[in-house]
């Protein structure tokens, strides 16, 4: 009767050491959420880099074709 009521003991210590351990190694709600809006922010700057680097490309080539042609000539 003794070792089954110690194995039980055991049984439910690991039990509580499993859970504890677990719940200590889950992120939070809301640290899941900053770390969504960080990756959510750098997404968006990676974006907006992007689109400034086709603007530019786009101007530059806006410029190269403008260049040799000369305002109301060659209708």
């Amino acid at each position: 009767m003794r070792s089954v009521n110690g194995m039980r003991l055991v049984a439910t210590a690991a039990c509580v050491c499993l859970l504890g351990a677990g719940a200590a190694g889950c992120s939070t709600t809301q640290e899941k959420a900053a770390a969504q809006q960080a990756q959510s922010e750098r997404i968006l700057k990676a974006r907006a880099k992007r689109q400034a680097a086709k603007k530019r490309e786009r101007q530059k080539q806006k410029h190269k074709h403008d260049h040799g042609k000369q305002k109301g000539k060659g209708k």
